[in-house]
């Protein structure tokens, strides 16, 4: 059986892309930079901000920029622009859960980035029985070592889990620690093509067909 479906956040369980790009290109006004281009935030998506915006932004002052970004962010949260979740996904998430499953959520997220959504009256709080984020692990996908830790902390054996992402890192990290994996592309980001050579047991175009997605690899072919 299947016990436990891990889900992703940015781009898997909220759409987030495009509004971290205008989230980020706003701090960077702020601290007097000029504005990425949406193609250089496409190429560098997935990796963890503070590393990937010195590519974005070449020569920025990271410590500006993660000062600024703070209530920046804070304002996008307060006035639901950024980690909306979709009721259709709370559905599926409370289906998982009548099914018997266990529902994580496993991101390359720094604590305070997930804050709001750790909050314990936030929608997720009565769905999600445990988060893992960069400031509760040692390890950051695409390092499968990341799923060893949770895998440890829960007792867990691999093929008793699976990942829901939607990149090619989250397909190699899943894949490479045993994981089933289940790619999202709802966020239109990424392509069946790109997953080539990876590691996906199933291809979701939205959310919510994770639930048959999961029956289906539990009954096999």
């Amino acid at each position: 059986m299947i016990r436990a479906v891990v889900v992703d956040v940015d781009d898997t369980l909220c759409l987030t892309e495009s509004v971290c790009f205008e989230l980020e290109n706003e701090v960077l006004r702020r601290i007097g930079r000029p504005p990425m281009p949406r193609a250089v935030h496409l190429a560098t998506w997935g990796q963890p901000l503070l590393g990937a915006m010195p590519h974005r932004s070449p020569g920025v002052d990271l410590a500006r920029f993660e000062a600024a970004y703070r209530g920046v962010l804070d304002r996008y949260v307060t006035d639901g622009r950024l980690d909306v979740i979709p009721p259709e996904n709370l559905h599926a998430m409370d289906r998982l859960v009548a099914a018997g499953r266990t529902v994580m959520l496993l991101t390359s997220r720094t604590e305070s980035e997930m804050a709001h959504l750790l909050a314990p009256d936030h929608v997720l709080a009565e769905r999600v029985s445990a988060v893992f984020h960069a400031g509760n692990t040692r390890y950051r996908k695409p390092d499968p070592r990341v799923f060893d830790e949770l895998l440890a902390a829960t007792g867990l054996a691999p093929g008793q889990c699976v990942y829901v992402g939607d990149s090619p890192g989250d397909a190699v990290a899943a894949g490479t620690a045993g994981l089933h994996f289940v790619a999202c592309l709802q966020s239109g980001v990424r392509r069946r093509e790109d997953f080539e050579q990876r590691h996906v047991d199933l291809f979701i175009d939205a959310f919510p067909e994770v639930v048959d997605a999961v029956t289906r690899l539990e009954n096999g072919p």
